[in-house]
């Protein structure tokens, strides 16, 4: 999937809908973000991002802490931690859509037991859902790719009324 192609197609309704997107991601590394930014004109519906890859980023950048993930049962790499991730970023920025993706790319799984490739994805805003992707690959660029396509492309239906 072409990110830069889907991200035209996502700024064009947001501008015409006159709504933003904050972005929180993890295992993409940006890439969301990147392909959101890419468009001409990105600042009239991107508010900002965060790349949440690590305890420390989650804690500085979400201001969630690993107490507050204890004890709310949440673990990463999760669907309702991409839920969190989406209605935090979402809330933080004062923006329409909150988008969020948390995951393992590879080459290896990750301490919770998912294989390579296993991401979670979240959206909040006037449409809120979570949703598990799995690529059965261990190639870590094209799964971060692919993380990337499946966010965007979740956030396309979502904007055109398709989930």
């Amino acid at each position: 999937m072409d990110l830069d192609a889907i991200a035209a197609r996502i700024g064009r309704l947001l501008v015409e809908r006159r709504e933003t997107v904050a972005v929180s991601e993890s295992s993409a590394g940006g890439l969301i973000s990147a392909a959101l930014l890419s468009v001409p004109g990105a600042s009239a519906y991107y508010l900002g991002g965060a790349v949440v890859y690590t305890p420390k980023a989650r804690d500085a950048l979400l201001g969630i802490s690993t107490r507050q993930m204890v004890e709310s049962g949440i673990r990463s790499a999760s669907e309702p931690w991409a839920a969190l991730m989406a209605k935090t970023i979402r809330e933080s920025h004062g923006a329409t859509w909150g988008l969020s993706e948390t995951g393992a790319t590879g080459p290896t799984g990750n301490r919770y037991g998912d294989p390579a490739g296993h991401a979670c994805l979240g959206l909040d805003g006037p449409t809120v859902m979570a949703m598990t992707l799995r690529t059965g690959s261990d190639d870590r660029t094209a799964n971060m790719r692919a993380f990337a396509a499946a966010a965007l492309g979740l956030f396309e239906d979502a904007l055109e009324g398709r989930n």
